[in-house]
């Protein structure tokens, strides 16, 4: 098969691939909601139940960095028109949808708020929103919201903290039952909701969204293709610094500095050889 045969081949694999996304594809939904207030005001109206709530701004794939620990990626980073924070995550996987993942990224909003010398009070209200693609909590329920309570006397923490999570599962004739309708929708003229349903319908059905999506589909490839790479080499140094430590010669220093890895990696290393 020539070059031009493959490209070809690859374009029409990628049309058939694009017919089946839907907005619960985290790769799909990150372009229809990139820079889109409309979409992402429609939603979290419906799933807050707040029809006068104004977003302001949308950002998608949001890498929040943590010198010392951990660092988060966002699906989605929105900001309403009272400063309200809402991090909207997509899961199809249940694993992903974490009770402690959902706690980490409500610290992670709020470690990346205030300013230094600003007062906690100037926190705003801040929301993690997890829209599931099963019933993750597990009790038939369309939304479970999850707040903070004083347990000797049953009332309201009041941080400003909120997790929800949204049963994608849900169907019935609802705005939540229907709006999680349309996430799994394919054919936006299966679609409830107009908003959503015109955005999907500009990537799957307009030239230049179709084009913008073969674009991103063909860099997931490369992506793809990079951390094969990368991956291979990784594997390599690790294999390279187990045989120095076999041999038993060279300090830990150097087994780090010849190998690539850190010295952290090489002290693991030898501490899973010797257990």
């Amino acid at each position: 098969m020539s070059s031009v045969e493959k490209t070809n081949q690859k374009h029409e694999e990628d049309l058939q691939r694009l017919k089946g996304f839907r907005l619960l594809d985290d790769d799909f939904m990150t372009k229809c909601f990139e820079d889109n207030n409309e979409c992402i005001e429609l939603i979290l109206r419906i799933v807050l139940n707040k029809q006068d709530l104004k977003i302001i701004d949308v950002r998608t794939q949001i890498f929040i960095e943590n010198l010392l620990k951990r660092s988060v990626r966002l699906d989605v980073l929105a900001t309403d028109s009272f400063g309200r924070k809402y991090n909207i995550e997509i899961q199809r996987s249940d694993k992903g949808a974490g009770r402690k993942r959902a706690r980490y990224n409500s610290s992670m909003l709020d470690i990346n708020i205030l300013e230094k010398g600003e007062d906690f009070e100037k926190l705003p209200e801040t929301y993690v929103i997890f829209i599931t693609e099963n019933d993750v909590m597990g009790k038939g329920k369309p939304l479970y919201h999850i707040e903070r309570y004083i347990s000797e006397t049953n009332e309201m923490f009041c941080d400003g903290s909120h997790i929800l999570y949204v049963n994608g599962a849900y169907r019935d004739e609802t705005p939540i039952g229907k709006l999680m309708h349309d996430f799994s929708c394919t054919n936006p003229s299966d679609m409830n909701y107009e908003t959503l349903a015109n955005r999907v319908k500009f990537f799957k059905e307009h030239k230049e969204g179709i084009a913008i999506m073969c674009r991103v589909m063909e860099d997931m490839r490369n992506d793809a293709w990079k951390e094969g790479i990368e991956d291979g080499i990784k594997e390599g140094a690790i294999d390279t610094a187990k045989r120095m430590l076999s041999d038993g010669v060279l300090p830990l220093e150097k087994i780090a500095e010849y190998s690539g890895l850190s010295l952290d990696e090489v002290e693991k290393l030898q501490t899973s050889k010797t257990a």
